[in-house]
Protein backbone atom coordinates (compact mmCIF):
# COMPACT_ATOMS: atom_id res chain seq x y z
CA UNK A 1 0.00 0.00 0.00
CA UNK A 2 1.36 3.49 -0.71
CA UNK A 3 2.66 5.48 1.95
CA UNK A 4 1.67 9.17 1.28
CA UNK A 5 -2.60 8.58 2.08
CA UNK A 6 -3.52 10.60 4.54
CA UNK A 7 -3.27 13.98 2.40
CA UNK A 8 -5.03 16.96 1.09
CA UNK A 9 -7.81 16.93 -1.23
CA UNK A 10 -9.99 19.34 -3.97
CA UNK A 11 -13.20 18.56 -5.58
CA UNK A 12 -13.77 18.90 -9.23
CA UNK A 13 -16.90 21.25 -8.33
CA UNK A 14 -16.41 22.72 -5.28
CA UNK A 15 -12.69 22.79 -3.35
CA UNK A 16 -13.20 22.51 0.36
CA UNK A 17 -11.39 25.33 2.50
CA UNK A 18 -9.21 22.32 4.47
CA UNK A 19 -9.10 19.54 2.46
CA UNK A 20 -8.17 17.12 5.69
CA UNK A 21 -11.44 18.13 6.97
CA UNK A 22 -13.50 16.63 3.46
CA UNK A 23 -11.64 13.77 2.04
CA UNK A 24 -11.26 11.55 5.38
CA UNK A 25 -14.86 12.05 5.81
CA UNK A 26 -15.87 10.60 2.00
CA UNK A 27 -16.78 7.15 2.09
CA UNK A 28 -14.38 6.93 -0.87
CA UNK A 29 -10.97 7.33 1.46
CA UNK A 30 -12.26 4.39 2.92
CA UNK A 31 -13.00 2.37 -0.08
CA UNK A 32 -9.92 2.84 -1.35
CA UNK A 33 -7.77 2.03 1.72
CA UNK A 34 -10.02 -0.45 2.85
CA UNK A 35 -7.12 -3.76 2.83
CA UNK A 36 -5.22 -2.31 4.80
CA UNK A 37 -2.59 -4.92 6.84
CA UNK A 38 -4.53 -5.05 10.16
CA UNK A 39 -2.06 -7.63 11.19
CA UNK A 40 0.87 -5.71 10.65
CA UNK A 41 -0.64 -3.07 12.55
CA UNK A 42 -1.23 -5.30 15.48
CA UNK A 43 2.30 -6.39 15.27
CA UNK A 44 3.70 -3.00 15.58
CA UNK A 45 1.43 -2.47 18.44
CA UNK A 46 2.88 -5.32 20.02
CA UNK A 47 5.98 -4.01 19.69
CA UNK A 48 5.84 -0.44 20.36
CA UNK A 49 4.04 -1.16 23.98
CA UNK A 50 6.52 -3.65 24.88
CA UNK A 51 9.54 -1.46 24.15
CA UNK A 52 7.75 1.44 25.78
CA UNK A 53 6.78 -1.23 28.94
CA UNK A 54 3.71 0.36 29.57
CA UNK A 55 2.34 -0.32 32.91
CA UNK A 56 -0.89 -2.15 33.25
CA UNK A 57 -4.31 0.11 32.60
CA UNK A 58 -1.69 3.03 30.86
CA UNK A 59 -3.58 5.58 29.29
CA UNK A 60 -2.56 5.87 25.76
CA UNK A 61 -3.78 8.49 22.87
CA UNK A 62 -4.27 7.38 19.49
CA UNK A 63 -3.88 10.83 17.58
CA UNK A 64 -4.66 10.87 13.91
CA UNK A 65 -6.74 7.23 15.03
CA UNK A 66 -9.27 6.97 11.71
CA UNK A 67 -12.01 4.78 12.33
CA UNK A 68 -9.62 3.38 15.17
CA UNK A 69 -8.36 0.06 14.30
CA UNK A 70 -4.97 1.00 16.44
CA UNK A 71 -7.11 2.15 19.45
CA UNK A 72 -9.62 -1.20 19.32
CA UNK A 73 -6.43 -3.24 19.37
CA UNK A 74 -4.35 -1.07 22.13
CA UNK A 75 -7.84 -1.53 24.58
CA UNK A 76 -7.41 -5.15 23.70
CA UNK A 77 -3.95 -5.27 25.09
CA UNK A 78 -5.41 -3.76 28.35
CA UNK A 79 -5.03 0.16 28.08
CA UNK A 80 -7.46 2.78 28.90
CA UNK A 81 -7.75 4.34 25.19
CA UNK A 82 -8.65 7.71 23.75
CA UNK A 83 -8.98 7.78 19.92
CA UNK A 84 -8.60 11.28 18.23
CA UNK A 85 -9.12 12.24 14.51
CA UNK A 86 -10.68 15.30 13.08
CA UNK A 87 -12.86 13.28 10.44
CA UNK A 88 -16.71 12.96 12.48
CA UNK A 89 -17.52 10.01 10.49
CA UNK A 90 -14.11 8.39 11.25
CA UNK A 91 -15.02 8.97 15.19
CA UNK A 92 -19.00 7.94 14.49
CA UNK A 93 -17.81 4.76 12.83
CA UNK A 94 -14.86 4.28 15.56
CA UNK A 95 -17.10 4.87 18.22
CA UNK A 96 -19.32 1.71 17.70
CA UNK A 97 -16.46 -0.43 19.46
CA UNK A 98 -16.11 2.21 22.50
CA UNK A 99 -16.48 0.72 26.12
CA UNK A 100 -15.85 1.79 29.45
CA UNK A 101 -11.90 1.99 28.84
CA UNK A 102 -12.15 2.62 24.94
CA UNK A 103 -13.41 6.29 24.05
CA UNK A 104 -13.57 8.43 20.89
CA UNK A 105 -13.58 12.02 19.87
CA UNK A 106 -13.25 14.67 17.25
CA UNK A 107 -10.25 16.75 17.59
CA UNK A 108 -7.51 18.80 16.04
CA UNK A 109 -4.24 17.74 16.59
CA UNK A 110 -2.98 21.18 16.69
CA UNK A 111 -4.62 21.22 20.14
CA UNK A 112 -3.00 19.84 23.27
CA UNK A 113 -5.45 17.70 25.67
CA UNK A 114 -5.99 19.13 29.16
CA UNK A 115 -5.67 15.40 30.15
CA UNK A 116 -2.42 13.59 30.53
CA UNK A 117 -1.40 10.69 28.69
CA UNK A 118 1.36 8.24 29.85
CA UNK A 119 1.79 7.36 25.90
CA UNK A 120 1.05 9.48 22.96
CA UNK A 121 0.99 7.45 19.30
CA UNK A 122 0.45 9.35 15.70
CA UNK A 123 0.42 6.39 13.34
CA UNK A 124 0.56 5.36 9.92
CA UNK A 125 1.80 8.72 8.28
CA UNK A 126 -0.57 10.79 10.16
CA UNK A 127 1.13 14.12 9.97
CA UNK A 128 2.75 16.98 7.80
CA UNK A 129 -0.64 17.50 5.40
CA UNK A 130 -1.43 21.08 6.89
CA UNK A 131 -1.00 23.58 4.51
CA UNK A 132 1.19 25.80 7.01
CA UNK A 133 4.22 24.51 7.67
CA UNK A 134 4.25 25.90 10.99
CA UNK A 135 1.33 24.00 11.93
CA UNK A 136 3.61 20.19 12.08
CA UNK A 137 5.31 22.15 15.10
CA UNK A 138 2.55 23.39 16.33
CA UNK A 139 1.11 19.76 16.56
CA UNK A 140 4.49 18.85 18.27
CA UNK A 141 4.00 21.09 20.65
CA UNK A 142 0.26 19.57 21.36
CA UNK A 143 1.79 16.32 21.42
CA UNK A 144 4.72 17.62 24.02
CA UNK A 145 1.98 19.21 26.64
CA UNK A 146 -0.13 16.46 26.28
CA UNK A 147 2.17 13.78 27.78
CA UNK A 148 2.50 13.22 31.40
CA UNK A 149 5.20 13.43 33.28
CA UNK A 150 6.56 10.09 32.40
CA UNK A 151 5.12 9.39 29.41
CA UNK A 152 6.44 8.58 25.72
CA UNK A 153 4.99 9.72 22.54
CA UNK A 154 5.72 8.04 18.53
CA UNK A 155 5.47 8.86 15.65
CA UNK A 156 5.10 6.53 12.70
CA UNK A 157 5.75 8.44 9.34
CA UNK A 158 7.01 7.50 6.10
CA UNK A 159 10.77 7.75 5.02
CA UNK A 160 10.44 9.97 2.71
CA UNK A 161 13.74 8.62 0.63
CA UNK A 162 12.37 5.40 0.29
CA UNK A 163 9.27 6.31 -0.72
CA UNK A 164 10.29 8.95 -3.63
CA UNK A 165 13.09 6.10 -4.75
CA UNK A 166 10.41 3.85 -5.29
CA UNK A 167 7.51 6.24 -6.14
CA UNK A 168 4.95 4.34 -8.43
CA UNK A 169 3.89 7.37 -11.21
CA UNK A 170 0.80 5.98 -12.24
CA UNK A 171 -1.65 2.96 -11.29
CA UNK A 172 -5.42 1.92 -11.60
CA UNK A 173 -6.81 0.08 -8.44
CA UNK A 174 -10.40 -1.28 -8.82
CA UNK A 175 -12.05 -1.47 -5.33
CA UNK A 176 -16.06 -2.31 -4.93
CA UNK A 177 -16.42 -1.99 -8.96
CA UNK A 178 -14.87 1.59 -9.06
CA UNK A 179 -11.66 2.07 -10.96
CA UNK A 180 -9.45 4.77 -8.98
CA UNK A 181 -6.76 6.39 -11.27
CA UNK A 182 -3.72 7.35 -9.53
CA UNK A 183 -1.21 9.25 -10.16
CA UNK A 184 1.90 10.11 -8.14
CA UNK A 185 4.67 12.81 -7.82
CA UNK A 186 7.35 14.53 -5.67
CA UNK A 187 6.98 18.67 -5.94
CA UNK A 188 8.16 21.38 -4.01
CA UNK A 189 8.99 19.36 -0.67
CA UNK A 190 5.58 17.55 -0.84
CA UNK A 191 4.34 14.40 -2.14
CA UNK A 192 1.58 14.13 -4.39
CA UNK A 193 -1.18 11.65 -5.14
CA UNK A 194 -3.74 12.27 -7.54
CA UNK A 195 -7.09 9.80 -7.69
CA UNK A 196 -10.20 10.10 -10.47
CA UNK A 197 -12.45 7.98 -10.32
CA UNK A 198 -16.14 7.87 -11.65
CA UNK A 199 -19.07 6.75 -9.77
CA UNK A 200 -23.00 6.74 -10.61
CA UNK A 201 -22.65 8.74 -13.19
CA UNK A 202 -20.39 11.38 -11.00
CA UNK A 203 -16.47 12.10 -11.61
CA UNK A 204 -14.55 12.65 -9.03
CA UNK A 205 -10.45 13.67 -8.48
CA UNK A 206 -8.77 14.37 -5.00
CA UNK A 207 -5.47 15.35 -4.49
CA UNK A 208 -3.50 13.85 -1.55
CA UNK A 209 -0.59 15.66 -0.24
CA UNK A 210 1.70 15.26 2.29
CA UNK A 211 5.22 16.99 3.41
CA UNK A 212 8.40 15.34 2.44
CA UNK A 213 9.55 15.23 6.50
CA UNK A 214 12.89 13.96 7.05
CA UNK A 215 14.70 12.47 10.09
CA UNK A 216 16.51 16.34 9.80
CA UNK A 217 13.25 17.63 9.55
CA UNK A 218 11.74 16.28 12.38
CA UNK A 219 14.79 16.74 14.80
CA UNK A 220 15.14 20.19 14.09
CA UNK A 221 11.27 21.00 14.81
CA UNK A 222 11.80 18.73 17.68
CA UNK A 223 14.60 20.43 19.43
CA UNK A 224 12.62 24.09 18.94
CA UNK A 225 9.58 22.42 20.44
CA UNK A 226 12.07 21.46 23.65
CA UNK A 227 11.36 17.93 23.12
CA UNK A 228 13.55 14.57 23.62
CA UNK A 229 14.17 11.84 20.31
CA UNK A 230 15.10 8.84 22.38
CA UNK A 231 15.47 6.36 19.58
CA UNK A 232 14.52 5.60 15.94
CA UNK A 233 13.22 2.67 13.68
CA UNK A 234 12.89 1.94 10.39
CA UNK A 235 9.97 -0.89 10.22
CA UNK A 236 6.88 -2.51 12.61
CA UNK A 237 9.57 -4.85 14.05
CA UNK A 238 11.84 -1.25 15.27
CA UNK A 239 14.88 -2.38 13.60
CA UNK A 240 17.32 -0.07 12.86
CA UNK A 241 17.00 2.99 11.18
CA UNK A 242 18.93 3.28 7.34
CA UNK A 243 17.90 6.82 5.77
CA UNK A 244 17.65 4.87 2.27
CA UNK A 245 16.47 1.62 2.96
CA UNK A 246 13.90 1.46 5.68
CA UNK A 247 10.01 1.25 4.98
CA UNK A 248 9.30 3.58 8.07
CA UNK A 249 10.98 6.38 10.10
CA UNK A 250 9.14 5.76 13.67
CA UNK A 251 9.82 7.84 16.20
CA UNK A 252 10.27 8.01 20.01
CA UNK A 253 10.36 10.99 22.24
CA UNK A 254 9.56 12.83 25.15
Amino acid sequence: MSEAQKLSTENLVKPPEKWYSSWFDTPYYHILYKERNYREAQIFMDNLTHYLNLPEKAKVLDLACGKGRHSIYLNQLGFDVLGADLSENSIAEANKNANETLHFKVHDMREPFEEKYDAIFNLFTSFGYFENDEDNLTTLKAIKDSLSEYGFAAIDFMNVNQVIDTLVPEEIKTVEDIEFHIKRYEKDGHIYKEIDFEDKGEKFHYTEKVKALTLQDFEEMMEEAGIYLLDIFGDYKLKKFHKTESERLIMIFK
